[in-house]
């Protein structure tokens, strides 16, 4: 099933590298470069799935996945956090804003698959 998803992160190789490893999965990718694209993006297209940073200039990315959450379209939308932050506290914080998942970077692109078809319908 080729899924809509959207990836926010400020680095534009890490977006890339993401990018690459679903558009060869054969999903269709957007990329956002902080919370702000983020949103507008969100507003103007429906996505089935959302991948962000969480350390971005401007809106962290845990403030992004509240901001989604509160967006009637993106109350069960699956949005995974890929960080470099593995503390358990940034971890319940990323829950209690609505995330769905985390994956550490640097991220495997097998594993990031992985968890995609674990959150996506089939």
């Amino acid at each position: 099933v080729v899924s809509n998803i959207l990836i926010v992160d400020d680095s534009m190789t890490m977006r890339q590298m993401v990018n690459f490893t679903l558009a060869s999965a054969g999903h269709t990718v957007t990329e956002a470069g902080n919370a702000d694209e983020a949103m507008l993006n969100a507003q103007q297209q429906r996505f089935d799935l959302i991948i962000s940073d969480v350390n971005m200039p401007g809106r962290s990315g845990i403030e992004l996945v509240a901001e989604l959450r509160k967006l009637a379209d993106y109350k069960f939308v699956p949005i995974i956090l890929l960080t470099t932050e593995a503390q358990p506290e940034m971890k319940s914080k990323g829950r209690a804003a609505g995330a769905t998942g985390w994956i550490v970077k640097p991220f495997d692109p097998e594993a990031l698959l992985g968890v995609l078809r674990k959150v996506l319908p089939a």
